[in-house]
């Protein structure tokens, strides 16, 4: 068994390879690594805090995605991005709030994480999006739609319509798409 006192230290040494080779043989101990980690995520340096999250984002339990959801308000964008995309491929349906949170952040890459986060959540993040789409901005609103577009699960289908008439091209295009990846509005012809 590696010596997990080296593996920390090669995750924090500056070095990217180094580092995720030790946060894949970290995250092989699995809950067993949740504390130490869980305690770097308090440390002052974002590169700490980035590569913890990285590390928790290869562990697959409900904690991961609380502590995951929690990094999504860090003062560093790029572990909020890693929280986000930690969240998507682990999705956590206790870290919505959070993600719906972080769809109207400036930067693009985050918000398009949260909502891929989302889509991969499903039909437990669709009442959150379709309140985005009563109540949000423009730039949220689209992001909500996308995301309720792609997730192709049958609750989508009111939302979805409710949306088809939008003032928005953008909105009325990702409704339309959405509904036609769920087969809704198609005509079948019988040959006669």
């Amino acid at each position: 068994m590696p010596d997990s006192k080296k593996l920390f230290a090669d995750l924090m040494a500056g070095d990217d390879e180094l580092a995720e080779a030790a946060a894949h043989q970290i995250a092989a101990f699995g809950e067993a690594a949740i504390p130490a980690l869980g305690d770097l995520l308090n440390a002052a340096d974002a590169d700490t805090r980035w590569w913890a999250a990285r590390t928790l984002a290869l562990i697959a339990t409900p904690e991961v995605g609380t502590l995951l959801a929690g990094l999504l308000k860090d003062e560093d964008l790029a572990v909020r991005q890693c929280a986000a995309l930690g969240l998507r491929e682990h999705p956590h349906a206790d870290a919505i709030p959070a993600l719906i949170a972080a769809l109207p952040a400036e930067d693009q890459l985050l918000r398009r994480l949260a909502a891929d986060a989302l889509i991969a959540i499903g039909a437990d993040a669709i009442s959150a999006l379709s309140d985005v789409m009563q109540n949000g901005p423009q730039t949220v609103r689209l992001e909500a739609v996308r995301a309720l577009a792609k997730m192709q699960d049958q609750g989508t289908i009111p939302v979805l319509f409710a949306y088809l008439e939008d003032d928005s091209a953008f909105i009325r295009h990702w409704a339309e798409e959405g509904l036609e990846r769920l087969g809704v509005g198609m005509t079948f012809f019988q040959p006669q």
